[in-house]
């Protein structure tokens, strides 16, 4: 980065957050249509998977990218679990 650059991110980053001007992008205050998610792309690994017949069958009766759908089936497998460990971690501090 040029001198001149860095100088003005430096400037930028001593400003507190009054004196940052966004008159020029209103404040969203409705979410609701927002894509989560949108940007962001996970790294894909290749991978070969043993899985029983109907399970790959009920997958492919569903979509031609099945093994897109099995991707999100198991990362909301994951987000499920995740939740309970949560949950239950939870519990145990207010108990303990």
């Amino acid at each position: 980065m040029s001198a001149e650059l860095l100088a003005e991110l430096a400037e930028l980053r001593a400003m507190t957050d009054e004196e940052i001007n966004t008159s020029d992008m209103p404040e969203r205050l409705d979410w609701s249509n927002a894509e989560v998610g949108k940007f962001y792309k996970p790294i894909k690994t290749q991978i070969s998977l043993r899985v029983d017949a109907d399970v790959l069958d009920w997958f492919k009766e569903r979509s031609q990218q099945y093994t897109s759908l099995m991707n999100q089936a198991l990362r909301a497998y994951i987000t499920a679990a995740e939740a309970t460990v949560n949950r239950s971690a939870k519990r145990k501090r207010k108990v303990g």
